[in-house]
């Protein structure tokens, strides 16, 4: 049993779809659907429920997702065993989405022409999510927002780039002040629990403006998506990726920074060079 093809299967079973598993594993949708197909041939029994948009780990493919993480992290083992000065074997990288949809996959390709045998295993979540998982062990790197206190002990944090705020209005709306703007129509918030939403909030109170909100969402894809439906208005960073979004004064003062946050004494430093390596020509 090759396990790549149990990597791909364990992407879109934490995903929970086969288009965002081609995307952080570098392949076509087709190749990650012929992989587990083969597997459930292998199996003789179906391993994703599949439906539109979306595929789901069947109750058999998570009683057997343990045993396939311990094969591929013994099959990582031997190799970094083998040769520890090899940029080989697992790597866990975390990233928030719009890493995923943005960066990521640029970044894939870039580390397989530089390092063939590492297997990246993506780990979505919020900054704040993959942070506390790094300082934990749990993952190698994690690309995130900038924590707002600085790196924790033992953390540190290679700047990427920086993503200043901007507006999201309506069609035909963008160009009103910020204020008679959201006095004609709600805020759609970026979540002020999270870091970079914490930089959107503090522009609206630093200039006294109060909207009413019509709801708080940490998805900066699913708000773009709301504002383009005509329903309100948003201030966000200019994330890569972002079509539209008007620029707003002062909005350097508030970017939000993006970070490869990574321990200062990695477990496999060749891995975290070759992550290195391929974020500069990412």
């Amino acid at each position: 049993m090759d396990t790549r093809f149990l990597e791909s299967l364990m992407t879109v079973a934490r995903l929970g779809s086969i288009v965002g598993a081609a995307r952080v594993q570098g392949l076509t949708p087709a190749a990650i659907s012929q992989r587990i197909q083969v597997l459930e041939q292998e199996i003789g029994a179906p391993l994703l429920l599949r439906r539109a948009n979306t595929a789901s780990p069947t109750q058999l493919c998570l009683d057997l997702l343990p045993m396939m993480e311990q094969m591929v992290d013994l099959r990582a083992g031997l190799r970094q065993a083998a040769d520890p000065g090899t940029a080989a074997g697992i790597l866990r990288l975390g990233a928030i989405s719009t890493m995923l949809s943005g960066l990521v996959p640029r970044l894939l390709p870039a580390l397989r022409g530089i390092a063939p045998q590492i297997e990246v295993r993506i780990e979505p979540g919020s900054s704040a999510a993959l942070y506390e998982a790094l300082r934990e062990g749990r993952l190698d790197a994690a690309l995130i927002v900038a924590p707002p206190d600085g790196p924790s002990p033992g953390i540190t944090l290679q700047p990427l780039h920086e993503e200043p705020l901007c507006l999201l209005a309506p069609q035909g709306a963008s160009h009103l002040p910020l204020a008679d703007l959201f006095r004609q129509m709600p805020l759609i918030a970026y979540d002020p629990r999270s870091w970079g939403g914490r930089l959107a909030e503090r522009y609206l109170q630093d200039r006294d403006i109060h909207p009413a909100r019509f709801c708080t969402l940490d998805g900066l894809e699913a708000i773009s998506s709301l504002v383009a439906s005509g329903i309100g208005a948003s201030i966000v960073p200019r994330w890569l990726g972002l079509q539209g979004g008007a620029p707003l004064p002062d909005a350097a003062a508030y970017a939000r920074r993006i970070v490869l946050a990574s321990p200062a004494r990695p477990a496999q430093p060749a891995n975290q060079a070759a992550l290195m390596q391929s974020l500069k020509e990412s």
